[in-house]
């Protein structure tokens, strides 16, 4: 008989919620949600447009204090955003593949686009977001598994207190943490971001907790329940649950309570063999396809208020999944697998890795049993940056914590907290179960069989991919910094270089940029491929000398810079241009520019509504590029189901041209995000031969985590590696000379008028410099003559440049420009030409024929 769990009802739509909240004081939930019900009025498939309630910030909030004062997201203008996007294309193409996408651009500037253009102005009336919408639709349309594909990770730095590096203490305090950090969201507490002053929007905080992607018949749609006051625990594969809040949302659970309940989920699930929990671990379905995980959350609610319905209910609800895994990874990519993916090991024909221990339609925090712990997210409502500002929080938090119990005066992380629960009145927690329930699943054959087949595949996806990462230690962003270059644009220029060095091409390169300067603000594409770019990694494989390298380099980072200044602005093209490909598919397919989208997230109108999640503050360094954007689905793909009205309305002519596809499909996926609480972030490749990049630029060090579907990752890691060794050389070459003009002019004091009374200081011989002349002849034994800097970084050693081929003589670029071509113009000497065949006669073993 299944143990009997507490009935939460299912999440509710926004617009259920708004008109609940609006007659009492109940948190106010941020954000429109669809419910999922068809309409009379519209056909099916088609969601009701929920009622937006207009609402002001809580008296004396400050989170959303300045949601209406924010601009909404500029329209760019139609011409610029050709201009830029034949920019973005023209390092990527052949002059003749160029110049047809020239003759498109011309051809949609002609005929579609200003049609289009006053079509998505009109669109955009009352409307939030021009883009917001559409880009919902992008991702709760996809169809493939979200695991590797759209949810990204954060791996947390470990507790600086060792002790506390066990897991259950700190599940528990990260927990606790992460409590007070939804206390403070809900109250409106949470200081709100800005970069210089300048406030971003707080828009998606409130879709982070007690929200869940539910996938139906025709498209996912966001679910959440404003009100709830339990979280999820997952444990070899196992479910269980407890309430942690009241009904204000304060704390009604001690760190110390919180570890004794999970010590005994710990206790009691170890009862069950691993090999017998993983036939039953229900979670390894969200990781299926959606249409068939949809197909299958209607087998478990099937019957309304049964036992399968009532369990789903409870995890959709939830305010976050705790996986608490029995595994130790013991390296960094081992551990960054496992908070992307979970591990896959199987023992005997059954799964036994972590990869069982997941829900992958909600926000999922992650300790193994060695206190490594992360983070992994469902993508569609919030950016990196909202998660980046809840997972440093947290991780702050759990030190000052620590620190109040050795100094009660230590400072707080948050404006208020919870009244201390061991000092409440029971009564005063209200309707709460404290204590933990597991929940039993009835596992029907149709489960049983769903979760073999769900399992096999993910072991699959998993083993189709691969994860290397670059703890590198050499400098960071003081060194970038010191050397007058941007952190962000300088690291971008480092996978250029090292992917040029391994395939002497350059490919499509995508970077996020944060636009939450604007209203309900996403992010724009920063094309980082650009002619400056090539010119660089160009310039670098060629026998250049330094100083030349170096110009390169400023003029690539330059130009990176003011790409990503013009993309925070919102005048990027790729977003733009989207918008308009997605109002030509409405058209076609019957849609007009104001219906509802079947997705199940709905663009709120142009209220000013203040209840808006806030996406962390990063560091200023990487405000403006710290989200990666998976692509659900390439930009160019139609999902017009209307083949007729496709015959009758042709394709655009930009985006029926090569151009499009080739820029949808990045090879090179980055992104910047992270501090110092993080350790690595990342997430898969979004095409089949791409990579996946996420990086953390730190003071010190650059923390890289690369993926890909075994495109020698480890390889390309060690290529970046030694790139980055290499251009510090060549940077402290070209920066000698600058470095001896600023030195103290302490050493231009005349040392021959040091006081003869100073005896002590007069005492030992005095060791000068060796000058470059005397430099040289050292070098190479020779009297006479210098060197110019690229020879001297010849002479210069750097015991930690490693692998080969990336300074090698005869650079790449040589090689691929000269192929065929004479070294000089000259015909060779019949002497030399004797001398070099005669040396030729001797190179190499000779065989007699009688060995063969």
């Amino acid at each position: 008989m299944p143990t009997q769990v507490r009935i939460f009802a299912m999440p509710k739509s926004l617009g259920e919620t708004l008109a609940l909240t609006s007659l009492t004081s109940a948190p106010r939930p941020t954000g429109q949600l669809t419910n999922g019900h068809t309409s009379d009025s519209q056909s099916p498939g088609k969601m009701p447009l929920p009622a937006v309630i207009p609402e002001s910030p809580r008296d004396g909030g400050i989170t959303f204090a300045a949601q209406d004062s924010l601009p909404k997201l500029p329209i760019p203008d139609l011409d610029s955003s050709c201009r830029k996007y034949l920019a973005a294309l023209r390092p990527l193409q052949g002059p003749r593949e160029h110049s047809e996408t020239k003759l498109a651009v011309e051809e949609f500037l002609r005929s579609d686009g200003p049609d289009l253009q006053e079509k998505l102005q009109n669109y955009a009336l009352g409307k939030s977001s021009f883009i917001e919408q559409f880009w919902y639709d992008s991702y709760l349309n996809f169809d493939n598994p979200v695991v590797l594909n759209l949810n990204p990770f954060f791996l947390l730095e470990d507790d600086p207190t060792p002790a506390r590096n066990n897991q259950v203490t700190r599940a528990a305090s990260l927990v606790v943490s992460a409590l007070e950090f939804v206390r403070a969201v809900r109250r409106e507490e949470l200081s709100p971001d800005n970069v210089r002053g300048k406030p971003l929007c707080m828009y998606q905080y409130s879709r982070l907790f007690g929200t869940a992607r539910v996938p139906t018949g025709h498209g996912c749609q966001i679910e959440q329940d404003p009100d709830s006051k339990h979280i999820v625990v997952l444990c070899h594969g196992q479910f269980y649950w407890f309430d942690v809040l009241d009904d204000n949302s304060d704390l009604i659970m001690s760190e110390r309570d919180v570890a004794i309940n999970l010590q005994t989920i710990i206790d009691d699930a170890v009862q069950t063999p691993i090999q017998e929990a993983a036939k039953g671990a229900l979670g390894i379905l969200s990781t299926e396809n959606r249409k068939i995980w949809s197909g299958l959350r209607e087998v478990l609610t099937r019957e309304e208020h049964s036992n399968n319905a009532d369990c789903l209910g409870i995890v959709d609800s939830a305010l976050f999944v705790l996986c608490l895994d029995y595994t130790e990874p013991a390296t960094a990519a081992e551990l960054c697998q496992n908070m992307l993916c979970g591990t896959n090991e199987v023992v005997k024909g059954v799964q036994i890795g972590t990869c069982v221990n997941r829900w992958y339609d909600k926000l999922q925090i992650i300790v193994c049993k060695n206190g490594s712990a992360g983070i992994n997210f469902e993508h569609t409502g919030v950016d990196g940056h909202t998660v980046l500002r809840f997972a440093s929080d947290v991780y702050t938090d759990t030190i000052l914590r620590f620190a109040r119990t050795i100094n009660g005066q230590a400072p707080s992380l948050w404006k208020t907290t919870s009244p201390d629960p061991s000092k409440r009145d029971p009564e005063s927690f209200g309707d709460v179960n404290t204590t933990p329930h597991k929940l039993e699943w009835d596992m029907i054959p149709e489960l049983n069989v769903a979760v073999r087949f769900a399992e096999t595949r993910l072991a699959d996806l998993i083993g189709q991919n691969e994860f290397e990462c670059l703890d590198f230690s050499g400098y960071g962003k003081n060194f970038i910094t010191s050397m007058g270059f941007s952190p962000d644009a300088f690291v971008q220029m480092a996978f250029q270089a090292a992917y040029y060095g391994l395939y002497g091409r350059v490919e499509c390169t995508y970077e996020p940029a944060m636009t939450k300067a604007y209203l309900h603000g996403r992010t724009e594409a920063i094309r980082s491929v650009t002619d400056e770019s090539v010119n660089f990694v160009q310039t670098f494989w060629a026998d250049n000398p330094a100083e030349a390298k170096v110009e390169a380099l400023r003029k690539a980072c330059e130009q990176h810079v003011s790409s990503t200044k013009l993309c925070a602005k919102g005048e990027g093209c790729d977003r733009h241009l989207y918008a308009l490909f997605c109002l030509w598919q409405r058209y076609v397919d019957g849609q007009t520019s104001r219906s509802q989208s079947s997705a199940g997230y709905s663009s709120p109108t142009d209220t000013g509504s203040p209840q808006e999640s806030a996406v962390g503050s990063p560091s200023r360094d990487s405000v403006t590029s710290i989200d990666m954007d998976m692509r659900p689905r390439q930009r160019g793909d139609s999902t017009t189901s209307n083949p007729r009205s496709r015959e009758l309305h042709p394709v655009p002519a930009v985006f029926a041209d090569a151009g499009w596809d080739r820029l949808n499909t990045t090879i090179l996926s980055t992104s910047n995000c992270g501090n110092p609480s993080l350790r690595q972030f990342g997430f898969g490749p979004t095409s089949g031969d791409g990579f996946g990049i996420g990086y953390i630029i730190k003071d010190e060090g650059i923390n890289i985590c690369v993926s890909s579907k075994h495109r020698q990752t480890k390889r390309f890691v060690d290529a970046l590696e030694s790139y980055l060794l290499e251009i510090r050389r060549v940077l402290r070459i070209t920066g000698r000379k600058a470095a001896t003009a600023k030195q103290t002019r302490a050493r231009e004091v005349d040392p021959a008028k040091v006081k003869a009374s100073n005896r002590l200081k007069a005492r030992g011989r005095m060791i000068t410099g060796v000058d470059s002349s005397a430099r040289s002849r050292l070098a190479n034994g020779s009297s006479t003559g210098t060197r110019s800097p690229t020879e001297e970084s010849v002479l210069m050693s750097d015991d930690e440049l490693g692998g080969y081929g990336f300074f090698d003589a005869g650079m790449l670029l040589q090689a691929l420009k000269a192929r065929g071509d004479a070294f000089d113009n000259g015909e060779a000497k019949p002497s030399e030409r004797a001398t070099i065949n005669a040396r030729r006669r001797d190179v190499g073993k000779k065989l007699r024929l009688v060995e063969y």
